[in-house]
């Protein structure tokens, strides 16, 4: 896969499609002040080199029954492979999980999850001791939401 470099042009459709991807390319086109061809083979361009990893349709948590956001730290007294392995798959099947990090410091392991209500992450904390012996869990419950993006800052590129 080719490097490219990106140009103001190429920023600016970035920034554009991190706050809608459904836009048309015409509209776009307008918007960065290019024409629609142009501006759509610097879309391509930026999708074939990865920049654009794919289009989604961001859901309101509330309204699909999963308003509740808990965060989940896990520390382990195994590190190895095959009880990575374990977890991987484990956090892979619960679809409530929706992010997985493996972190520095206190805890190994900081889940995101969304639920309906506390019975609801009960079910998945059973789900989950059920698959992998963990030396501790903590959880803390969000009270409310002050920041939520999925747009990525542009400007170390």
């Amino acid at each position: 896969m080719e490097k490219i470099t990106l140009d103001s042009f190429d920023k600016r459709i970035l920034e554009r499609l991190q706050e809608d991807a459904s836009i048309g390319i015409n509209e776009l086109a307008a918007e960065i002040k290019l024409t629609p061809t142009p501006t759509w083979r610097r879309v391509q361009r930026l999708e074939q080199a990865g920049f654009i990893r794919k289009r989604v349709a961001l859901l309101d948590a509330a309204k699909v029954n999963v308003g509740v956001t808990v965060f989940v730290g896990i520390k382990t007294n195994q590190h190895n492979q095959s009880w990575l392995d374990r977890f991987a798959n484990a956090v892979r099947d619960i679809p409530e999980v929706v992010e997985v990090y493996r972190m520095s410091g206190d805890i190994d392991y900081l889940l995101r999850v969304v639920v309906p209500d506390i019975a609801g992450y009960d079910a998945v904390y059973r789900r989950l001791i059920k698959s992998v012996e963990l030396f501790d869990v903590s959880s803390s419950f969000s009270m409310e939401q002050l920041k939520f993006t999925t747009a990525l800052p542009l400007d170390y590129v």
